[in-house]
């Protein structure tokens, strides 16, 4: 009969995934809007920063509790 193991490993990797996807996107999106400031696109540019902090708002908010575990 087969046993499952009950002990893990290091669960560094998925910290590290974990991080990047709550910081990623918004890091992308800051990198857009960066973009557009610079080609004098000033009201997509807002937009963009806007949903880059709107995102690490919720990612860190909500998401970051679930994943604290609280």
């Amino acid at each position: 009969m087969a046993t499952l193991p009950l002990e893990v490993g290091n669960l560094d990797g998925l910290i590290y995934f974990f991080a990047l996807i709550m910081i990623g996107p918004a890091i992308v999106l800051a990198i857009i809007g960066g973009i557009l400031s610079a080609n004098k696109k000033k009201k997509a540019a807002k937009v963009f920063y806007i949903l880059a902090g709107v995102y690490l708002l919720i990612s860190f908010g909500a998401c970051g509790l679930m994943a604290g575990g609280f």
